[in-house]
């Protein structure tokens, strides 16, 4: 499919279209789903690709900052529990386990150390606050939660999407067990 080159004029529009399409095709497709996929998802050329986003990490950055900063700001909120910020990681993993992967890359690029970074401390004062009322062990650290959230999203990742709520929920009860001491029923 050939694109016309609109100019300078679409740039603002080109970039969201790219953003909008990585965000799905990485949620259908993963991490790794090839870069072209995008383009053709978006409706751009490749080189509206890379003028926006100089590389990958580049474009997986832009898709999932506004995931990030949602985090953010429920963990910020005063009163949020733990429970409700691991809530809505599983909807976002649900929804797209790429993010996830994007966060536990093995990678020493330090844009993805840094939303690692930003993921991990948002963990931090919920998980304080449940650890000083019982509700998870006191040696847990938000590492340990990290490792938890990246356990969810390897099994989300190969289910399809209808059977991921079930599953997430599932998981999330058996992880318990090891986060909070609970005895497992029956």
């Amino acid at each position: 499919m050939r694109h016309s080159n609109r100019g300078p004029s679409a740039a603002a529009e080109n970039r969201a279209a790219l953003i909008k399409a990585a965000r799905q095709v990485f949620a259908s497709d993963g991490y790794n789903a090839p870069l072209s996929a995008i383009t053709r998802a978006a409706r751009v050329g490749q080189g509206s690709l890379y003028r926006h986003f100089p590389d990958r990490i580049s474009l997986v950055l832009a898709a999932f900052e506004d995931g990030v900063a949602e985090l953010e700001a429920l963990a910020a909120r005063p009163g949020t529990t733990l429970e409700e910020v691991l809530d809505l990681v599983t909807r976002q993993t649900i929804d797209s386990t790429a993010f996830i992967d994007m966060v536990r890359a093995e990678t020493h690029d330090t844009r993805i150390a840094d939303i690692r970074d930003r993921v991990e401390a948002l963990l931090t004062a919920p998980l304080a606050q449940a650890q000083e009322s019982g509700r998870m062990r006191a040696d847990l650290t938000p590492g340990d939660l990290m490792l938890a959230i990246g356990m969810l999203a390897g099994i989300l990742a190969k289910l399809p999407a209808p059977d991921r709520r079930r599953s997430a929920e599932q998981a999330w009860h058996l992880l318990r067990v090891g986060l909070n001491g609970e005895r497992p029923a029956g």
